[in-house]
């Protein structure tokens, strides 16, 4: 019984056949030992060992999104704009930047808190001036509440 991936003995071409004929597609040349199946196989350009991870690109916000994600807590505004940045350069690169998103929304949000407050403070100290100008100096209390009016 023969093998199919065991070339026919004798020298190609089998005799009465075309000399300029090629062999068979699995089949060594001519005149050359078949290869050893266990020798290394040639490598066509680096290739990275059994143990190494292939290189991976970092992502040029994430640290930038978790200071601004950081300072959206302490000082809002400056918060959001460094997230803003993080986010957009992590966009750029094709990350997505959650750290940087957080500091956007939560910088927004306590933005628009402080703005109210401030807008809150003004008013209560305007109404507090325009009736320590109407009741002049001295200790009030009007209504329960108690001016001190310069």
């Amino acid at each position: 019984m023969s093998d199919p991936q065991t070339p026919p003995s004798g020298d190609y071409p089998p005799s009465g056949g075309n000399p300029s004929a090629q062999p068979p597609p699995n089949h060594p040349p001519p005149n050359q030992p078949p290869p050893n199946q266990y020798q290394p196989q040639p490598q066509y350009g680096a290739r990275p060992g059994p143990y190494t991870m292939p290189p991976q690109q970092q992502d040029p916000g994430k640290t930038l999104g978790v200071i601004g994600l950081v300072l959206s807590f302490f000082t809002a505004l400056i918060g959001m704009i460094i997230s803003i940045i993080a986010y957009r350069s992590s966009k750029k690169a094709g990350f997505k930047n959650t750290p940087a998103l957080a500091g956007i929304i939560i910088g927004a949000i306590f933005t628009v808190g402080a703005i109210i407050g401030t807008i809150a403070v003004v008013a209560i100290l305007g109404k507090v001036a325009a009736d320590c100008a109407q009741l002049g100096s001295g200790v009030h209390v009007v209504n329960g509440v108690t001016y001190r009016c310069p």
